[in-house]
């Protein structure tokens, strides 16, 4: 069976929705080819179960840390509760309401494993049907996520060990967890068994969160050892089995051995382009797809003459994040249906069909213990691109918002400023409750705002978003002495206090 469709998109998770959405928007004839749930990954098995999982613990640790409020906590965290939250939030692994919303806007859904087939050419292997193959007129967009990487270590394979599926979909959680790897998955999946009373032991091979500031990874490892959970650094696995007691015994290089109920391997993500039939077209498969700013995939069959193939979200490695792969697929979309529609066309860096922000402005929310949020440069990363750099740090605990939302709070917040442009380029925070700091410092980095310019943008009083300000005094007030030398490295923050915020700071009790 053959069938002529305007635009075909493979893989029904948030990226493939999106652009399926934007083409179909444009008045184009959508078919999205799905094999498992519509939603995919993120919506069932990433970061909406894991989130879950971690909010009920993150709020009874805040609730202990405000005098009052801390009197009146009294039980432990209700573990059922808060899985039985988790199903609601992923609707019992059930797709109907993607599948109705699909239905609404009028993109035909097709269950199956999509497969390219040569150029503009998707076969759809169906269960129990005959195949239908799908010839686009327009585009073919694929976006088939990524899965688990998984190290050959001996006896791993037959250890049974988990992925991030199992760790979010767990209906029982183990009373002693081991978890391979230092990443993202890794401290999320640490922090939230641990705050069910799991016996968590980390072996990560190097530090825990490498891509962040080193401050950050830093206070994961504080915070993991404070929940009572055992992180090893510098471990290596050499072996992993299971003994007649049915444990999981990890054996490492030092010699040592770690024994838990269950194993857990986050050491990372690889493309679905295995069976995506890329080869047809004259791509590798088993690798990521190589794309410009429009996603259009690069070196595919026909892509340079008319162009038809995009590869969206995971499968081109610019960012493996579910809101940057919508971004992604936003301007995708949109693409398609312009070049499709004889429509004005913008792929000027910031225009309206790229994605340049995925060079420059990736923001990033690490939901451990504390949490840890970043946009932009590192200092490292910025020194390698060789920038010359202006840094503030400053202690986020030294705002009154901050004292106020957590007693003794810690945290500790870094800007990255390009000392020629005079713009930022990186900013991380540290601490409880600061992912809400960072749509500000992304929108500070996307439109380039001069740091003279953010004096200007006054951050409201008691609020910890009062952070900026000491951020901007650390940096120095233009035509005025810098009320702090920047720097890379921690300092005393005392002299940037705000004056007179004890006192009320001039404001009027409501």
């Amino acid at each position: 069976m053959e069938r002529e469709v305007d635009v075909v998109v493979v893989g029904g998770g948030p990226v493939g929705e999106n652009v399926a959405d934007r083409a179909r928007a444009a008045g184009l004839e959508v078919v999205l080819v799905e094999h498992e749930l519509v939603g995919g990954e993120c919506s069932f098995w990433a970061c909406v179960p894991s989130k879950t999982m971690l909010r009920s613990a993150a709020a009874l640790r805040a609730a202990t840390r405000v005098a009052g409020s801390a009197e009146a906590v009294t039980g432990r965290l209700d573990v059922e509760a808060v899985l039985k939250r988790r199903d609601y939030w992923v609707s019992d692994w059930s797709d109907a309401g993607d599948v109705g919303w699909l239905e609404s806007v009028g993109v035909v859904l097709e269950r199956g494993h999509g497969r390219l087939d040569g150029e503009r050419r998707v076969i759809v292997e169906r269960d129990g049907d005959a195949p239908l193959t799908l010839v686009a007129r327009h585009a073919v967009a694929v976006s088939p996520g990524s899965d688990p990487v998984i190290p050959q270590i001996p006896g791993l394979a037959g250890a049974r060990h988990w992925t991030s599926r199992d760790a979010t979909s767990v209906q029982h959680p183990p009373g002693r967890l081991a978890i391979i790897g230092g990443g993202v998955v890794a401290v999320e999946m640490a922090t939230a068994f641990a705050g069910f009373g799991t016996e968590v032991t980390v072996l990560a091979r190097s530090s825990l969160l490498r891509n962040m500031e080193s401050f950050a990874g830093d206070a994961v490892l504080a915070g993991l050892r404070g929940l009572g959970a055992s992180v090893r650094l510098g471990a290596s696995v050499t072996r992993v089995g299971r003994n007649d007691a049915d444990e999981v015994v990890v054996d490492l290089d030092d010699g040592s051995t770690v024994v838990a109920d269950e194993v857990l391997v986050a050491t990372g993500r690889r493309p679905r382009t295995t069976t995506l039939g890329v080869e047809s077209v004259g791509l590798e498969p088993g690798a990521w797809i190589d794309v410009d700013d429009t996603m259009l995939a690069t070196g595919a069959a026909g892509n340079s003459d008319r162009p038809w193939l995009y590869a969206v979200g995971d499968v081109n490695h610019r960012a493996l994040l579910t809101h940057q792969g919508k971004y992604q697929a936003r301007a995708t979309g949109d693409l398609i249906a312009a070049r499709a529609l004889g429509r004005p066309v913008d792929t000027a860096p910031w225009g309206a069909h790229v994605a340049t922000a995925d060079h420059s402005a990736v923001p990033e929310v690490v939901f451990a213990e504390p949490e840890c949020v970043s946009v932009g440069f590192t200092v490292e990363a910025a020194e390698r691109a060789g920038r010359t750099l202006r840094v503030a740090d400053v202690e986020i605990g030294r705002v009154s918002g901050a004292g106020i939302l957590a007693d003794d709070y810690e945290g500790r917040a870094r800007l990255v400023v390009d000392a020629h442009a005079g713009t930022v380029i990186g900013a991380t925070f540290v601490g409880q409750d600061v992912a809400e700091l960072l749509q500000a410092a992304t929108i500070a980095i996307v439109g380039e705002v001069p740091v003279d310019r953010l004096w200007h943008a006054v951050p409201a009083f008691p609020t910890v978003s009062e952070t900026w300000l000491r951020l901007l005094e650390a940096l120095g007030r233009p035509g005025s002495p810098a009320t702090q030398v920047a720097s890379g490295e921690p300092h005393d923050d005392r002299a940037s206090d705000d004056p007179g915020a004890a006192a009320g700071d001039g404001e009027v009790a409501a």
